[in-house]
């Protein structure tokens, strides 16, 4: 089952700028966790984002292209699967058709108040694949 992709628009500052004159590679791990973050809160009920955060535990970077500080760029997010308290999400930058980074990343689910790591009921995880089951 594929879960429903999520497009999150990036805004690129003059600050996000390395002296190579493009965005600093750095910067696309921030790009990164707004947008899942962004998914989670889009998709979740508002008590399951009350009551859950997210830290990320590993991102793997494949840089294909720079950015640039007029680029209109998007991120689209992709939840691949959740098994315990991980989700694993594949999320592509892309300004226009061109692919500027492609991002896989894992996740770990934490309770808002133990702060320890927690399952998803499987009804949250089901509003991600198309289905409120």
């Amino acid at each position: 089952m594929n879960s429903i992709s999520h497009h999150h628009s990036i805004a690129i500052e003059a600050s996000d700028i390395d002296f190579m004159g493009h965005v600093n590679n750095a910067n696309y791990l921030t790009w990164v966790q707004e947008a899942v973050v962004a998914h989670w809160q889009k998709f979740a009920p508002s008590e399951a984002v009350a009551d859950h955060l997210w830290v990320a535990l590993k991102h793997e970077i494949t840089y294909r292209k720079p950015a640039f500080l007029d680029d209109d760029v998007i991120a689209e997010v992709l939840l691949e699967k959740v098994h315990g308290a991980r989700a694993f999400y594949s999320t592509i930058i892309r300004r226009g058709e061109e692919v500027l980074a492609e991002v896989q990343s894992s996740w770990c689910c934490i309770d808002a108040d133990t702060l320890r790591p927690t399952r998803l009921a499987k009804d949250i995880v089901a509003r991600f694949f198309g289905s409120k089951d």
